[in-house]
């Protein structure tokens, strides 16, 4: 093979093109992985991971320092000095906000696969079908039959532990153990589903955690340390998984500091024929070639990779044919829920840091129940007992303050919801060629917003919880809602939707980009709509399905 030649290239190396690189290093594939940020090895590279709290300067806060140079990320919870080096150099890496955007990214090798939450869902028919049937944006090209058995697939090599709950809105899978609920979540559990008639339920979350091993990994620890990056594998990570599987084949090339600006377009043949990259380290351009690329760069970032490519046959980048590249940006609305104290259970507690909460999945606007606004939403939240920290204030000194810190404080629970966010058109990112990076490269700007329909889910998203928890017993119950703007759910999807007309999508059914047969994005980019559970299942149940289908074409001479 040439030098700088391979058969396929991944952009990215979080959790889809993790996958991407495992699926077509294990498929035989020659396979460039290329990661615009630095490498952090598994275990070795987790410095932080088994640190205690008094061991951080600050006891894991932030400084004014760190306020000033990271004022996106200090816009929210991500802002600590624990993991700091995760999240990327907004100064070296700014953009820009028409409307404001929350943008919390992770350059490196990984990605926000080291971050993530670790919630795994799948979608359902409810989901695939909403877009044609209520007339919204376009329809998916896919419908839950093509995609379950490729969330069978990941689900058992990730490790999701879940409960079988057998209710259509929320698909069971192939589970592990599921965590149990505590005694208060069990409780509430139970008269809920008394009070509603079984219409609604509260179950474990079912998370990328694992309660049973598998080959190089050890089952949870629960140290409730996950972003700090777990030594004994045990959640889902390209560190901990796919990454060692693609090595093993010995078909894999990683690259990190790797910034891809483009993908290279063969306009004699209409292919792609290979990607530039500016080395991150040198600033010098490197172009290599493959028959093959998947754009795994995260929702926005494998965009902006487009908007670049091509411009002398499409000046909006490649893919831009249908006017849709760059639009329908999606994620989820949240911060607002309910919460409240829970009398009677001042003899019990629970062991360890459990790294899952409680879900109570979606039921408005299903089964004939109609409201005033589309689509809908579920809750995540949890039961605890407060500890030592309830007691900062002078309500006790000396003897009184130790004797109150021998016990623990009052139960508490809460839960905070998610919602879907409709594809709006007009909700789009773009170039700003005016203002460039730290390698001289154009950054993107966001203009985007909740809207009407994502206004009045809010009410019912506040008024629901509250709802709940006073039907479930739940004292001084109060709803919440909180600063919110899009970003914020760090679930960014949509900008190259997939579709079944080249007139109204940017990718096929195969997450193909239409204008150019040999390049496949299968990141949240890709998504038609949001849904209102975690993507990140479903990303990767895209990419494995997208990257059978390509080596299958690669074989047959169609790419």
């Amino acid at each position: 093979m040439a030098e700088n030649a391979y058969d396929a290239i991944v952009v990215g190396s979080g959790i889809s093109g993790g996958w991407a690189a495992k699926e077509l290093t294990e498929k035989g594939l020659k396979v460039l992985l290329l990661e615009r940020g630095n490498d952090i090895e598994h275990i070795k590279g987790y410095v932080n991971a088994n640190k205690d709290p008094w061991e951080f300067p600050h006891r894991g806060g932030k400084t004014q320092e760190m306020i000033k140079d990271y004022p996106v990320l200090n816009r929210d919870y991500p802002l600590n000095e624990t993991n700091l080096d995760y999240w990327t150099n907004e100064k070296d890496c700014p953009y820009t906000e028409t409307k404001r955007f929350d943008w919390f990214r992770g350059y490196h090798v990984g990605g926000r696969s080291l971050m993530w939450g670790r919630q795994s869902y799948r979608w359902s028919d409810f989901d695939f079908e909403a877009n044609g049937k209520e007339g919204i944006a376009i329809d998916w090209p896919i419908r839950y039959k093509d995609i379950a058995p490729w969330y069978d697939y990941v689900e058992k090599f990730a490790g999701i532990s879940g409960n079988k709950d057998g209710i259509p809105q929320l698909p069971d899978g192939q589970f592990q153990r599921p965590m149990d609920l505590n005694c208060v979540e069990k409780d509430v559990a139970a008269r809920l589903k008394e009070h509603y008639k079984g219409q609604r339920l509260l179950t474990i979350g079912r998370v990328a955690n694992l309660t049973e091993k598998l080959p190089g990994r050890t089952n949870c620890q629960y140290r409730n340390k996950c972003w700090l990056g777990c030594p004994f594998g045990a959640y889902f990570s390209t560190q901990s998984s796919t990454l060692p599987a693609a090595r093993a084949t010995g078909n894999l090339t990683l690259r990190p500091f790797s910034i891809v600006n483009k993908v290279l377009y063969d306009k004699d043949t209409k292919k792609a024929k290979g990607v530039e990259v500016v080395d991150a380290e040198t600033n010098k351009t490197i172009e290599y070639t493959a028959k093959v690329i998947f754009l795994c760069a995260s929702a926005m970032n494998s965009t902006w990779v487009l908007f670049n490519s091509a411009t002398d046959i499409w000046p909006g980048g490649l893919g831009s044919s249908s006017g849709e590249l760059g639009h329908n940006l999606m994620d989820h609305h949240f911060r607002v829920g309910a919460s409240g104290t829970v009398e009677g259970y001042d003899d019990k507690y629970y062991f360890g840091r459990r790294p899952t909460g409680f879900y109570v999945p979606r039921f408005r606007n299903l089964f004939g129940e109609k409201r005033d606004y589309l689509r809908g939403f579920g809750y995540q939240g949890a039961a605890s007992r407060s500890g030592w920290g309830r007691n900062v204030a002078e309500l006790n000194i000396g003897v009184d303050l130790k004797e109150a810190l021998t016990e623990p404080g009052p139960w508490t629970i809460g839960m905070t919801a998610f919602g879907e966010t409709l594809p709006y058109h007009d909700n789009k990112i773009s170039l700003n060629k005016n203002v460039k990076d730290k390698w001289g490269l154009p950054v993107l700007d966001v203009d985007a917003e909740i809207k009407e329909n994502e206004k009045k889910m809010q009410k019912d998203m506040e008024q629901d919880g509250v709802e709940m928890l006073e039907a479930a017993g739940v004292k001084q119950v109060k709803g919440f809602k909180s600063d919110y703007a899009l970003g914020m759910g760090i679930h960014e999807m949509g900008t190259a939707r997939m579709g079944r007309d080249p007139k109204t999508s940017v990718l096929n059914e195969h997450n193909q980009v239409w204008d150019c047969k040999n390049v496949f994005v299968t990141d949240g980019a890709c998504m038609t709509s949001a849904a209102c559970v975690n993507p990140s299942l479903t990303y990767m149940a895209l990419t494995a399905r997208a990257a059978d289908f390509a080596v299958s074409e690669l074989k047959k001479g169609n790419l």
